[in-house]
């Protein structure tokens, strides 16, 4: 890592350490922001935020997609000593009111007008009580002609206790001077499903975030002329690790409020991006849009995650059209971007998620999930991790989970299957559990479960993934009960209002009973039968 006696202390102090050169922070589509109009912009939000009663350690929802906006809030909340809840742009009322409930969020961003969500129709579908702690709304807003029907509209979906703030009149405060801040601040909060229904709230504090921001400076090898697009979006770790590395290292990124590859070939080109950490199916469609060899000769760093089990020969691909990309490894836990692959490694490794961890103080062993054994190289167990300049505070509200994650000694359990290198690399494998990747995140399959079983008629339910036209997508199998009869498009439609799109199962099978197996300890549902039937069930019927 850069050494320490340089680096600021808290996120206020590392948005400053650049606002006298005049340098641009990023690209917000067109508009050039420089790192003192985004000090500026967060100053006077701050300001707002404290008028609306937030202190520190409160709650703060960021709502919103990839704008400045959702920057400026962030760094408010750090100089208040508040924490920013990302909240992913995609959930649907269902997992919104439990999120906003269950964080006890005081004050919530969201953008009502942005096409490619419902904001206003999602907020409606929350039940009251799920705003018990929920204040104010701040509204941001690009169309003026436009504000009053639309906050009208916003407060007609709320509560009448919560307020509708503007953001450009929050904008035009005065900057607050002073600063709450401090290295131990709790600062963020990502919400992460993993194994269990419910989201658990990974908390991370302005060092950890401020530590891996300078430990992925030097292991992604970002220098003085280095540019970034910014292709994950800032509601999850992925997004913000990339954010605050590049504005730690003083070198701007380009963004977009959603993804779109045609635009996001513009932007690698414009601003001659020399990185970028996407996910495999981004690379893809930014590799479709162009038939020259090298695709992007500007970028020198290609990170990716694999997401699409459609996409193994990604690496391949990108290579023969000059992009080397590399495998990465991060969970909300200990950071996105806390390992990668070499660039100058043989195709077979880069294609590997894992790599070497980019802080020397980092260690990774794997453990015999059944006897506890420490297992030597090469050998997959769980990964579990000692990482102090990445790792989390704990998961927020919960310190059950938190002492089964973290054991007296630092180490992480990340209940990921995976082993290590003789020489510190490690590489990652699955899940260990039956989590899903869909949509690029991991979801459990308890929560699409409890929702379909929530429909008139059906008692039971498993939903297994599934390759849909070369992407991962559920499929729900259901049991009904006595008498019943299965309206597959009304149960599609109806968990379609709850849960966010991708969690949406594509098909709905009835089925008798439910495969099983006898283990020792419990009846165990062979999911891999259903996996199969159902792909088996989809290919026939493809055309």
């Amino acid at each position: 890592m850069t050494a320490t006696s340089a680096l600021p202390t808290t996120l206020t102090g590392l948005l400053a350490r650049h606002a006298d050169a005049g340098r641009v922070a990023l690209f917000d589509r067109d508009q050039a922001v420089s790192f003192a109009q985004l000090a500026d912009e967060s100053a006077r939000i701050a300001t707002a935020l404290r008028g609306l009663g937030v202190e520190p350690g409160d709650r703060v929802g960021l709502w919103l997609p990839n704008a400045t906006a959702w920057l400026s809030a962030f760094f408010a909340c750090a100089r208040l000593g508040a924490i920013a809840v990302a909240v992913n742009t995609r959930f649907r009322s269902a997992e919104l009111a439990d999120i906003v409930g269950r964080a006890g969020i005081k004050v919530l961003f969201v953008w009502p007008a942005f096409d490619k969500a419902d904001f206003v129709g999602v907020l409606a579908g929350c039940p009251p009580a799920a705003f018990a702690a929920l204040r104010s709304v701040i509204a941001y807003d690009e169309d003026e002609p436009a504000w009053a029907a639309r906050s009208a509209a916003l407060a007609a979906a709320l509560p009448a206790a919560v307020a509708v703030q503007r953001h450009a009149d929050c904008a035009r405060q005065p900057a607050l001077a002073d600063d709450q801040a401090t290295p131990a601040s709790a600062c963020a909060i990502f919400t992460t499903s993993g194994t269990t229904r419910a989201p658990k709230f990974v908390l991370h504090d302005q060092r950890t975030l401020i530590s891996h921001a300078f430990d992925v400076i030097d292991g992604y090898a970002i220098d003085s002329v280095s540019t970034m697009l910014l292709a994950p979006p800032l509601c999850g770790v992925f997004g913000v690790a990339n954010a605050i590395a590049m504005l730690a290292a003083g070198r701007p990124f380009a963004m977009m409020p959603a993804w779109d590859a045609g635009l996001a070939a513009t932007l690698i080109e414009r601003h001659q991006a020399t990185h970028m950490n996407a996910t495999d199916e981004a690379i893809a469609q930014l590799l479709a849009l162009t038939d020259r060899t090298p695709a992007f000769p500007t970028l020198r760093f290609v990170g990716y995650a694999a997401f699409n089990p459609a996409m193994g020969d990604i690496v391949e691909r990108a290579h023969a059209r000059g992009l080397a990309l590399v495998g990465l490894y991060g969970i909300s836990e200990i950071q996105a971007l806390f390992s990668r692959q070499s660039e100058h490694a043989p195709l077979a490794e880069r294609r590997l998620a894992g790599g070497r961890p980019v802080s020397a103080l980092a260690r990774v062993r794997a453990r015999d999930p059944q006897t506890g054994e420490v297992l030597a190289h090469g050998q997959s167990g769980e990964l579990e991790f000692l990482c102090p300049s990445s790792r989390m505070v704990g998961y927020f509200g919960d310190p059950q989970a938190t002492a089964q994650a973290i054991d007296p000694d630092g180490w992480y359990r990340s209940g990921d299957l995976g082993y290590t290198e003789a020489d510190g690399r490690f590489v990652f494998l699955t899940r260990m559990g039956d989590s899903l990747r869909l949509g690029g995140f991991l979801v459990s399959p308890a929560e699409i479960e409890e929702c379909v079983q929530r429909f008139a008629g059906i008692e039971a339910c498993q939903v297994v993934g599934v390759t849909v036209g070369g992407a991962l997508r559920p499929v729900a199998f259901v049991i009904l009960a006595p008498g019943a009869r299965l309206d597959e498009p009304g149960l599609i439609a109806h968990v379609a209002a709850q849960l966010a799109r991708y969690k949406v199962p594509v098909r709905v099978f009835p089925i008798d009973a439910f495969p099983v197996t006898e283990g020792t300890n419990a009846t165990k549902i062979q999911k891999h039968r259903l996996r199969d039937q159902a792909q088996q069930t989809l290919t026939s019927e493809a055309p």
